[in-house]
């Protein structure tokens, strides 16, 4: 299946937050992904990933107690845009 990774939008919300350290979270259909994005972003700006492992059930499942791993930005991934 082809997705629309909309890495150029992924590069934009880093660079607005000038956010470092990036966690990236997604749903286990685009987990495979993850690399795709990572290579993608990497080529682009000098900034550390990193990629949730554990669940993603949609916006209530947000990753807590990030800025302890000095995480800046949580990119979620999900079906539908959530708006802030």
């Amino acid at each position: 299946m082809q997705y629309d990774l909309e890495i150029p939008r992924i590069i934009e919300e880093i660079k607005s937050n000038d956010a470092k350290n990036v966690l990236l979270q997604l749903p286990d259909g685009l987990k495979p992904k993850a690399k795709e994005i990572v290579d993608s972003v990497r080529k682009e700006l000098d900034v550390n990933l990193f990629i949730w492992s554990g669940t993603n059930f949609g916006a209530c499942d947000i990753p807590l107690h990030l800025e302890k791993l000095g995480i800046d930005l949580i990119l979620h991934f999900g079906h539908s845009e959530f708006k802030r």
